[in-house]
């Protein structure tokens, strides 16, 4: 090991600005083949957002800042995040303990799914042309998870009364943790419920979930990244169906007459569509990439209930 001024050659000594760690992440993501699908889809962004959140700088900090020097202290913080990122294979919203959805910051850790739905697309466009003309009232995030989607909902629909649901308490903690951050405490309420058992009595202009929806093979082969997150927010079944089946069979109770029902199934939407080609859902198409979201009124669903 070679040696200057009676130093070590450690990495701590042989990399000095911000610039010099993001391209060592890159070779450090390289060698252990992490994967990209939690937020950025490429090793620059990955890495340039992992060692700015090390230094507790902002992912779209003015790019100079990147010639900066580090401390000591902050090269081993950038390193001990570029090993969980690197050789544990934690996705870096569980390193860095935000994600963003609908341009909002959430919080997130390992009891909840990290936000990625291209819902995020329908949100910002108030879901039209599906959702009727008209003011929402009450909109109600099944399967929440984190809270984004409700939470963008209630940006979205600014004089709307939202239901944040989940099974899971830890998620709901999760999910209020994000309502007080965004300030919103006095409309958005997180509810424990398993599906609608908790909501009697409630009914929705607009239902939003994205449901645990992966089938078995999927999930038998998904990249290490996955298996940080909950897998009770991930499997559903031999299809991925056993969860959204249940939505689709009790939604009416909960939607108001004009009602719409938003659901997100990924790649089990082959499996919906084999099983209930009858079903007069209608599969959105998104600028911005992403598949098998389906909406249904609840005028149509009535009409096909009794054969789900």
């Amino acid at each position: 090991m070679s040696e200057q001024a009676g130093m070590p050659a450690t990495i701590e000594n042989q990399l000095h600005s911000l610039r010099d760690y993001i391209r060592y992440a890159m070779s450090q993501f390289s060698e252990h083949q992490v994967y990209f699908g939690h937020g950025t889809d490429n090793a620059w962004d990955e890495a340039t957002q992992l060692v700015l959140a090390a230094v507790y700088l902002p992912w779209n900090a003015n790019p100079q800042v990147l010639d900066g020097r580090l401390t000591l202290q902050e090269k081993r913080r950038v390193l001990e995040f570029i090993r969980k990122r690197a050789e544990e294979r934690i996705p870096l919203p569980y390193i860095t303990r935000e994600s963003w959805f609908c341009d909002l910051p959430f919080y997130v850790d390992e009891r909840v799914l990290i936000p990625r739905s291209p819902i995020a697309e329908l949100i910002e466009n108030q879901f039209s042309p599906w959702l009727r003309p008209g003011p929402v009232d009450r909109v109600l995030d099944l399967c929440t998870g984190s809270g984004c989607i409700g939470l963008a909902c209630a940006y979205a629909f600014p004089e709307a009364e939202v239901d944040l649901a989940d099974i899971s308490g830890d998620a709901i903690d999760v999910a209020r943790h994000n309502v007080e951050k965004h300030e919103m405490t006095e409309r958005v309420h997180a509810i424990e419920s398993d599906l609608f058992s908790g909501l009697q009595g409630r009914r929705y202009d607009l239902i939003v979930s994205n449901p645990p929806y992966v089938d078995a093979a999927d999930l038998a082969s998904m990249p290490n990244e996955y298996g940080h997150e909950p897998e009770l927010a991930l499997g559903s079944g031999p299809d991925g169906l056993d969860i959204t089946r249940r939505i689709l069979r009790e939604a009416n109770d909960y939607l108001t007459d004009d009602g719409l029902l938003v659901v997100e199934v990924g790649n089990s939407e082959v499996h919906l569509m084999s099983q209930y080609p009858q079903l007069p859902v209608v599969w959105l198409e998104f600028e911005r990439g992403g598949n098998g979201v389906f909406a249904i009124t609840a005028a149509d669903l009535m009409q096909y209930r009794d054969q789900i």
